[in-house]
């Protein structure tokens, strides 16, 4: 599109909520530039979902190769090839970036801007926010746009530890960018990034050690769930040491790298040969001289709005990680959804009316939708809980993935179904089966009852829910 000064809107950021918001806004008449200082597509396409998920593909098809005489099937000569799974990350990343590059170039009405931008002081004679872009090549340029959408992200948070500065650490890009299995990888941080990557890299072959610093895994998650999540982790061959606290971290004269850690109050070190730092996200804010026009962000820098996405600025929007919000792919392409119900159709949607799911993939997945057993009981619900352990599913049975277990939490005075976890072969495929139930308003007996094909899995919802039957 031709170069202009002044568009209707602008957006910083080609996420998934930016791309198809600037794609909506221009289909509507309006001109639209959409400034990205990198690659197309977010956090999702080039450094999360997309590439991390084809690698775990990788990595379950070497796991299930090694578990080949369990179903009667021998196989011999298992090797890992790390530079063509690397290679297949990188094919991947490639198709799904250059297909949303080329929906957004081909869009009439949307100027992609490569650079870094930022609100420049305004000018209060002046129509709109100014905005000033660093080029690639060094240059400079100022655009102005009546409304402003920030969709800038998150990038993994470094935590205050001695000595990290000075070893080669990796975060959850840089570790996607090995060409060889680690000999030992220490894991710091035991959230969801932390997990995959720990089994991840267990099946490719390399001892892992994972280290948290919280009484358990998964910190939002029920304690009996996130123990059955550590149980098959172990299982697996991976220390997890919970109440950890690292103190300190060096590299040795063979190189190696040496964590001391605070276990239950007593000092260790681990050696390691490549350390993975998983300890949280921080948003994209520092750059966006947001002071210049007065948005408010919280203590630890995400930009504040309101349930519309509103910032305290009007014309000023946040979608997508840089909110604070769940920092999940589908949640940020649900904040485009709300604001073009909200801009362009005239709407009132909101997020406090969304259902948050989401999977963290380790094998099994775990699919979780809805609220905990805690949260639902801080929430003052009457809450009834139903358990089955997914031994007792005879697809899992039939298929020798028996591991994890399935939790349903319900309104005991409704029957309305609050949330679910379900740890366990396609755990985030049954999840979505109890979310759609929690959208359409069924209460539970409508699953309890439901004639499911056999054998599937979704057919263990009968059982699942049955147990409130006593």
């Amino acid at each position: 599109m031709e170069r202009r000064s002044h568009y209707d809107a602008a957006i910083i950021g080609a996420g998934q909520a930016g791309g198809p918001l600037a794609t909506a806004l221009a289909q509507s008449g309006r001109q639209v530039a959409l400034i990205e200082r990198k690659y197309v597509g977010g956090t999702c396409v080039n450094e999360g979902c997309t590439p991390t998920k084809t690698m775990v593909a990788s990595a379950r098809v070497a796991h299930v190769v090694r578990r080949a005489g369990d179903y009667g099937v021998e196989v011999d000569g298992l090797r890992i090839d790390m530079e063509r799974v690397r290679r297949r990350k990188r094919d991947m990343v490639l198709q799904f970036r250059n297909g949303s590059r080329r929906r957004i170039e081909e869009a009439e009405g949307v100027t992609l801007i490569r650079g870094e931008a930022a609100f420049a002081q305004q000018d209060v004679a002046a129509a709109g926010f100014a905005l000033d872009i660093a080029l690639p090549d060094g240059g400079r340029e100022t655009i102005t746009a009546d409304r402003v959408i920030l969709n800038t992200g998150a990038r993994p948070r470094l935590p205050k530890l001695p000595g990290l500065a000075d070893v080669p650490y990796l975060n959850s890009t840089t570790i996607m960018e090995l060409d060889h299995a680690p000999e030992h990888l220490l894991v710091l941080g035991g959230g969801y990034i932390g997990l995959e990557f720990g089994q991840m890299f267990r099946r490719f072959g390399s001892r892992v050690t994972i280290v948290q610093r919280g009484d358990q895994l998964l910190g939002r998650e029920d304690p009996d769930v996130a123990e059955a999540v550590t149980e098959i982790l172990r299982e697996d061959g991976i220390p997890v040491l919970l109440r950890a606290s690292a103190r300190e971290v060096r590299s040795g004269s063979d190189g190696e790298i040496h964590l001391k850690v605070a276990v239950a109050g007593e000092e260790q070190t681990l050696v390691g040969s490549h350390l993975l730092v998983a300890t949280g996200r921080v948003p994209n804010t520092d750059a966006l001289n947001l002071d210049a026009v007065g948005v408010e962000t919280d203590d630890r820098g995400f930009v504040r709005v309101s349930p519309g996405l509103e910032t305290n600025v009007p014309e000023v929007y946040a979608v997508g990680d840089v909110n604070g919000g769940p920092g999940f792919t589908h949640i940020s392409y649900d904040d485009f959804r709300i604001l073009r119900e909200n801009l362009l159709r005239d709407g009132h949607a909101r997020t406090t009316e969304r259902i948050v799911p989401y999977t963290v993939f380790i094998d099994p997945q775990l699919g979780r939708v809805g609220l905990s057993e805690q949260a639902a009981r801080a929430q003052g619900y009457a809450v009834e809980v139903a358990k089955l352990p997914m031994s007792y599913v005879a697809r899992a049975l039939e298929v020798d993935e028996q591991r994890g277990l399935m939790k349903a939490v319900v309104d005991g005075d409704t029957q309305q179904i609050l949330g679910c976890a379900i740890l366990g072969i396609e755990g985030g495929e049954i999840a979505t089966m109890i979310q759609i139930a929690m959208m359409g308003g069924l209460r539970y007996p409508a699953l309890r009852d439901g004639v499911f094909s056999h054998p599937t899995l979704g057919e263990s919802l009968n059982n699942l829910f049955g147990m409130l039957d006593g």
